[in-house]
């Protein structure tokens, strides 16, 4: 019998699910059978999420109402990705320290929250349930002029080893560490097609990532096929940033 990424019955909330790597997601979760639910700070159109509520995941008191209405509306929850996260470029030395209280709650303080009270569901209902936190390479090299978030992300990643000793067995958590992906604001992060073409070059794949093909990580690790994968840290980096002294002339 083939294997396959089943997640049929199953009902899965994603963060900041409706634009770049979380529309992705979002959409490998429902192609593999998940009811998705999806939240960010904005309304969005029904074409772009049918089941979608306004939430700001940095506040408890949003975050403890939006597992609720889940569990209302469809009895369960048995997938979480924490998606929502990012952060503007600045200089750490100048930065405010509003700013970076800002980056590290929406990265790290967050999708504990969210974890938290998704944990609160799991843990009493048959099957269990899964987290997957989406973290980044950030964590793990150097991050100029986002400092905050890279440090932030290397939280993320330590959490997400820490809250699967403590939650086992009934829920798995696992990490993605994302590397360069091709989203609606790439050409305007990276300067343009021509910069976007250069820097893909550097990849060993030869291109970005695209968001879907995040999602099929996370889909895989929301699915029976990880059954006994808890507390990894999956790359998705299309094989990682070459050193720098390869590409000096």
């Amino acid at each position: 019998m083939p294997l396959s990424v089943d997640l049929t019955g199953r009902v899965a909330l994603v963060t900041g699910g409706t634009r770049g790597i979380g529309r992705g997601v979002s959409a490998a979760l429902r192609e593999a059978g998940a009811h998705v639910v999806t939240c960010s700070r904005s309304e969005v159109d029904a074409d772009v999420s049918a089941d979608h509520h306004v939430c700001d995941v940095r506040d408890p008191d949003a975050v403890a109402a939006l597992v609720a209405a889940v569990v209302r509306d469809h009895g369960r929850l048995d997938v979480l990705v924490n998606n929502a996260g990012g952060a503007p470029a600045a200089d750490a030395a100048t930065a405010s320290p509003r700013f970076h209280d800002r980056v590290v709650g929406l990265n790290l303080l967050s999708p504990l929250l969210v974890a938290q009270a998704a944990h609160a569901v799991m843990q009493g209902q048959a099957g269990g349930g899964v987290v997957v936190n989406i973290s980044s390479i950030a964590a793990h090299r150097p991050a100029p002029t986002t400092a905050a978030y890279g440090a932030a992300k290397a939280g993320l990643d330590a959490l997400t080893r820490s809250l699967a000793v403590e939650w086992g067995p009934e829920v798995r958590v696992n990490a993605i560490d994302v590397g360069l992906c091709r989203t609606e604001d790439s050409d305007d992060h990276y300067g343009g097609d021509a910069r976007v073409a250069a820097i893909e070059r550097t990849i060993p794949l030869g291109r970005m990532a695209r968001p879907e093909e995040v999602g099929a990580v996370a889909a895989f690790l929301a699915s029976d096929l990880a059954s006994y994968v808890s507390g990894a840290r999956i790359t998705c980096d299309g094989g990682g940033e070459p050193p720098v002294f390869l590409h000096i002339d």
